[in-house]
Parts: structure tokens; sequence; C-alpha cells
């Protein structure tokens, strides 16, 4: 049997899950909690218990999210230390390929945030995509002239095949969130970004 403590964080994840898909679906103006509420199967009420206001829940949702991915990204450059530089780049690049496939809510989630200067805007980049940006100028080797735009090419080569992926495979025919296509892709996208070098 769970305690009680077990059954709120359960109850708080399912409502974190809910957030970053309705958030990553119509933005945080599109979204309510009664919506979020809806789709984790709790009432309105619960939620707000766990969150004051739907600005502490979009936190919450990004929080989450960009933990993850940078815990998974942290988990590849350990596991390919001691090897070549180009290979690091390749891998790491991999896994940030096979992360955007598995979570095409990011892409998604910046886009939308990503369009406004509003201080939710200021927040994510200040506190999750500052590090990230700085990890890539550190470990990718790219020239700062280049990294601006290095960087963006990288964040929509990799992305948004699967957050468009209705669209891609009405287009193609080609399920991008099959396994096979997740690493075509990530294949494709880390030697056309990276060449080897040695």
């Amino acid at each position: 049997m769970k305690t009680r403590a077990q059954q709120r964080k359960e109850t708080r994840q399912l409502i974190v899950e809910a957030a970053i898909r309705n958030f990553s679906d119509v933005g945080f103006h599109g979204a309510s909690t009664r919506d979020i509420a809806t789709d984790a199967g709790v009432t309105q009420g619960l939620l707000t218990y766990h969150f004051k206001n739907k600005e502490e829940l979009w936190k919450a949702a990004a929080d989450k999210i960009f933990f993850e991915l940078r815990r998974q990204l942290e988990d590849r450059q350990q596991e390919f230390a001691g090897q070549s530089e180009s290979t690091v780049v390749r891998e790491v690049t991999k896994s940030y390929i096979r992360y955007t496939a598995k979570r095409p809510e990011l892409f998604r989630f910046m886009m939308e945030e990503g369009k406004r200067p509003d201080k939710r805007m200021k927040w994510l980049v200040d506190k999750h995509l500052n590090p990230v940006y700085a990890e890539f100028t550190k470990s990718f080797g790219v020239s700062k002239p280049l990294r601006p735009h290095m960087f963006y090419a990288l964040v929509g080569a990799a992305s948004s095949i699967f957050a468009l992926a209705p669209e891609c495979k009405r287009l193609t025919g080609l399920n991008p969130l099959s396994s096979e296509a997740i690493e075509a892709h990530a294949d494709l996208i880390s030697k056309l970004l990276f060449p080897l070098k040695d």
C-alpha cells in the first residue's frame, strides 16, 4: 500500500506531465489549469493544492523537461569520457536527438515560449537554456561567430521532425517516432553537423 507521501508525489508527477503536454500544445496563455487537471485525471482543487497558480505549474513543467535533458546529456558525456572529442560530440548529439524524439514537447515548448520577450522567456533562458548553451559552446568546438547559428541549426534539425511527426508521416509516409527512424535521424544529423575530424 502506498504512503500518503508516495501518493502526493505520484499525483504531482501526473499534473506536471499533463502540464508539459498542454503548455507545449497551446502555450502558457492557451493552457488552463482546469484543462491540465482534467488531462491529469485530478480535480481542480487537487491541482491547486500542489501548485498555487499557473505560473508555478509552468515553471515545474519547464524544470522537469530540462532536468531530464541535462541528465541524459551529462550521462552520455560521462559514458564516452576519454574518447576523441569528435566521438563525444557525435554521441552527445545523438543522445540529444533521441531525447527530442522521446520528448517532442521540448521543441514545442520552446517554440511557444521563445517567440515573446516576456518574463517567462527570460526566466527560461536564464535558468535552463544558458547552461545548455554554455555546455554547447565549451564542448562542441564551434567558432564564436558561428555558435548561435550552429546551436539553432542543431536544435531545429534535431527536433522538428519529431515535433511535427503527424505532418512528416502524412507528407512522407515515414513514422519518425519509430526506433529505426530515430536512429537514422540521429546518425544523419550528427554526421552532417559534426563530421569526424580525427
